[in-house]
């Protein structure tokens, strides 16, 4: 059974930093290519950040030189750590495959960016 489970999320003022986490279960962890995604409030979830098996990462525009997606296979963990926060980074965060996610998906983390 595939299984995620997000934390780290929090109430954070503007330029902040936070540190995501999310550990896997029930898929070969370190052969898959994992994402980070969010879901803003009226939103549609969008991927955000990714990474390789291989460790080789990509970011949407938005996110890029201020979020670092990182993986630990050992632990089956896949980190965000997310810098100069902004109140429009406010979201549900949540990690699974990416670009063709599974249908299951964890509860996410909150994240709220707010002076």
């Amino acid at each position: 059974q595939v299984q995620f489970a997000e934390s780290g999320g929090d109430l954070v003022q503007p330029g902040g930093s936070l540190r995501l986490a999310c550990t896997a279960s029930g898929i070969i962890f370190s052969v898959t290519h994992m994402g980070w995604y969010r879901q803003a409030p009226g939103k549609q979830r969008e991927l955000i950040a990714q990474i390789d098996n291989y460790g080789i990462t990509r970011y949407e525009d938005d996110v890029g030189g201020r979020f670092t997606i990182a993986r630990e296979n050992v632990d089956k963990t896949v980190y965000l750590y997310m810098n100069s926060l902004r109140p429009e980074d406010t979201a549900i965060y949540y990690c699974n495959k990416a670009n063709t996610p599974f249908d299951s998906w964890g509860q996410g983390t909150q994240v709220t960016v707010s002076s």
